[in-house]
């Protein structure tokens, strides 16, 4: 039998547009591909400068929610550039580095004498907190964190894991409604083998249902604890600010949820909120047992020690009233360090601060393996400060 040109036109038409599906198909399959390489080239290079990355906090400024947006320098993207018509024809032989081609001269939108030096290509790169986790625990080769209270503290969660017969018609389950109505057309003697013709009635359709189940998690409380008398300076306090973001980072990644509770003290403590921690100053003098009985407050208040993984960083210049110290030693000996996973003092380097609390804290070490010390001489020392800090997978 011919075939009609109108019929054979339409194949051949149905046949040029599966052509060029495949052609599209297979173009966007490889900028897929190349745009997949890129992005792991770029996430290279943000491990290989992690460690600058750490210490000066280049991307606090462009934290969101679940992703923070890195500049990355020095990305060359190979590309082709034509030059204007009439410029000559195909240049021949060896060429030298940095010689220009065609005109040699890149239009620009700025003003004034064309320069002689490389611009510094910047490239902003979103990654998750949860990939920059990876990277940080990887380059810190820190331990995964074994929780407690695991089995105390449990959430409810919905999950679509049974099949009801009534529900909205967008959860209807198309392979158990036409199970059902074949069960009901071969009991019946309805349903024919040779021409199977499957019709579905209101009774024969299901639903995706849920329950309502309790899941165990692990939940984690953060105490920032902060010096701000007059001897603690913004540079001290944009250390404090760096470090508490790998911080929050890490753990974040470890625990089910995170609560963070914030304490500033000069001679008396108070509880605030995340922008006045890092924003308040004080010109008064310094008791550190205040924060310690603050912060032991705030615990049987709100984080009962045998739900809660509770840690404590506290940030000082090592300045403190002579007698306080002694109290100080005792209250974080018998209230503090038995109910926290750590107690991470970090001392930062103050032009003004005498630097001696920390050899009070030494004498305690050997007795609570929970208590950890940092010197962070300045932002260099954010990287090893959080190593040191979170390396015992507490």
């Amino acid at each position: 039998m011919m075939m009609t040109s109108a019929r054979l036109w339409g194949y051949n038409s149905l046949a040029l547009k599966c052509g060029e599906s495949r052609m599209e198909y297979t173009m966007t399959r490889s900028v897929d591909r190349d745009f997949q390489r890129f992005n792991e080239i770029v996430r290279g290079k943000i491990r290989k400068d992690l460690k600058r990355y750490v210490n000066h906090g280049e991307m606090l400024g462009r934290k969101g929610r679940e992703t923070v947006s890195i500049p990355v320098p020095n990305i060359d993207i190979p590309h082709f550039q034509h030059g204007p018509k009439g410029s000559g024809g195909t240049g021949q032989g060896e060429g030298q580095p940095g010689q220009p081609i065609g005109k040699g001269q890149d239009e620009g939108d700025g003003q004034g004498q064309a320069g002689n030096e490389e611009g510094r290509h910047v490239r902003e790169v979103e990654v998750t907190l949860d990939e920059l986790a990876e990277m940080l625990g990887n380059e810190l080769e820190l331990p995964n964190i074994i929780p407690k209270g695991k089995d105390s503290l449990k959430s409810q969660k919905d999950k679509y894991n049974t099949i009801s017969r009534n529900g909205p018609n967008s959860l209807r389950h198309f392979k158990r409604t036409y199970k059902e109505a074949l069960k009901r057309q071969i009991a019946s003697g309805a349903y024919d083998p040779g021409r199977p013709m499957i019709i579905p009635n209101r009774d024969d359709e299901r639903f995706r249902s849920w329950t309502t189940v309790n899941e165990p998690q692990a939940n984690a409380a953060i105490l920032y604890l902060m010096d701000v008398s007059g001897s603690m300076t913004e540079d001290q306090k944009e250390i404090v600010r760096i470090e508490a973001f790998w911080i929050d980072t890490w753990l974040r990644s470890q625990y089910d949820g995170i609560q963070r509770r914030y304490i500033v003290h000069d001679a008396v403590a108070h509880e605030v909120d995340e922008d006045t921690f890092y924003r308040v100053r004080e010109s008064g003098g310094t008791r550190i047992s205040s924060a310690y009985h603050k912060a032991a407050e705030i615990i049987e208040r709100d984080f009962p020690p045998a739900d809660w993984n509770i840690y404590c960083f506290q940030f000082s210049d090592g300045d403190n009233w002579g007698e306080d110290s002694k109290e100080c030693s005792k209250f974080l000996t018998e209230r503090l360090l038995p109910v926290s996973n750590l107690f991470c003092y970090g001392q930062v380097e103050s032009p003004y601060g005498s630097g001696e609390f920390i050899k009070d804290l030494r004498r305690l070490i050997d007795k609570h393996e929970n208590l950890v010390l940092s010197e962070i001489d300045n932002k260099d020392g954010i990287y090893d400060s959080i190593r040191t800090f979170l390396g015992r997978g507490k």
